[in-house]
């Protein structure tokens, strides 16, 4: 219980402390001497630092699974104490107790410190000899871990069951009260979907495990062969995989939470409320110039209107709108007069190069 308060404790503030050594750690090295250093709030800085945090985020997350299943291993298992494969059966198991019983022996310890820590460790293997020898409680052991040798009035796999059952349900029940309970307050919004998809995958999985006469094909296909066969790590009990993957799945949602600051809109309600005003400006300026249009046509047709069939009046009008549009706009442009001037230049002998042309 400790170590899961410090885990969680943990994950409060050391993702966002080391982020930010390695950040500044990652712009000494790869930024030179005098370069500037991206600011805080330039989207280059925060491009770097979501990268940065999801890294550390990832190998924290993987660091405390480890550290769950570092922790089981150290507890060891009954399979483990007398150093038998999982799928022993029972003439072995008592041969190798027998052995062991004879090595190990309180009656053979030379003082007394030796004879308390021996019979310590007589009795364990005892434990593990009638655990695994009793075939009930051997399918309750390897799915509900030792605490199943202080229950009591149990004797069948269903007795077993019902009370491991019992004691898995507050479990789901209170994760999946305070699930609620922050989704009605606002909280765990993003990734909400993962979260309850991960959670309901969870209890499939469990469910599967413990009411099953045979092991998970998680187990007895995937895991434990791969351990095995590259890794000197023993075999994984039913009991050790639920172990781990209740401690993985807890941990991922708060990994999560530290992700959502990353990856959650912040402010959409305004944004779409301002997108929304946006488009009615729009809508209203185009509209506004769809008029305009429309009275400039009328208005200049107005004009017109004493000219109407006298074609040489036209073209003289619209002859002296393009001379007062060339006059007072274009040629009073003064790119357009410092082009027209080193052109000139070109064709005058002697001209200064860069000479402009006044306005006319």
């Amino acid at each position: 219980m400790s170590s899961n308060i410090l885990s969680y404790i943990g994950w409060t503030f050391l993702p966002n402390l080391v982020t930010g050594w390695i950040q500044t750690i990652y712009y000494g090295i790869t930024i030179r001497a005098g370069d500037p250093k991206p600011q805080p709030g330039t989207p280059r800085y925060i491009k770097h630092r979501q990268r940065i945090h999801i890294a550390v985020i990832a190998i924290y997350l993987l660091y405390t699974i480890y550290e769950a299943d570092y922790s089981l291993r150290q507890e060891g298992d009954f399979y483990q104490d007398l150093d038998l494969p999982v799928d022993v059966d029972e003439k072995k198991i008592k041969a190798r107790f027998r052995r062991l019983a004879a090595i190990y022996h309180p009656d053979k310890a030379a003082n007394p410190e030796e004879h308390a820590n021996a019979e310590i460790y007589f009795v364990k293997l005892k434990s593990a000899q009638d655990t695994l020898t009793d075939t009930t409680k051997r399918w309750a052991y390897e799915r509900f871990g030792p605490d199943v040798l202080a229950w009591q009035h149990v004797s069948s796999i269903r007795d077993y069951l019902f009370v491991g059952v019992q004691t898995v349900t507050p479990l789901y029940g209170g994760s999946i009260a305070v699930m609620i309970l922050l989704g009605l307050f606002g909280y765990l919004q993003w990734g909400r979907y993962w979260r309850y998809l991960i959670f309901a995958g969870l209890a499939l999985v469990e469910y599967h495990t413990l009411t099953r006469p045979y092991w998970s094909p998680i187990l007895t296909k995937v895991v434990n062969p791969f351990f095995t066969t590259f890794t000197s790590h023993p075999p994984i009990l039913p009991f050790q995989f639920l172990a781990l993957a209740h401690k993985a799945t807890f941990t991922f949602f708060v990994a999560l939470g530290q992700l959502s600051p990353l990856f959650a809109p912040q402010d959409r309600p305004a944004s779409n409320s301002s997108s929304g005003l946006d488009e009615q400006h729009l809508q209203r300026l185009e509209q506004m110039a769809q008029s305009t249009e429309i009275e400039t046509q009328r208005l200049l047709a107005l004009e017109m209107t004493p000219l109407v069939g006298d074609e040489a009046g036209q073209n003289d009008m619209k002859g002296r709108v393009r001379e007062w549009l060339v006059q007072n706009t274009i040629r009073s442009d003064p790119e357009v007069r410092d082009a027209m001037g080193r052109a000139m230049a070109k064709r005058r002998v002697g001209a200064p190069a860069g000479a402009r042309l006044t306005a006319t």
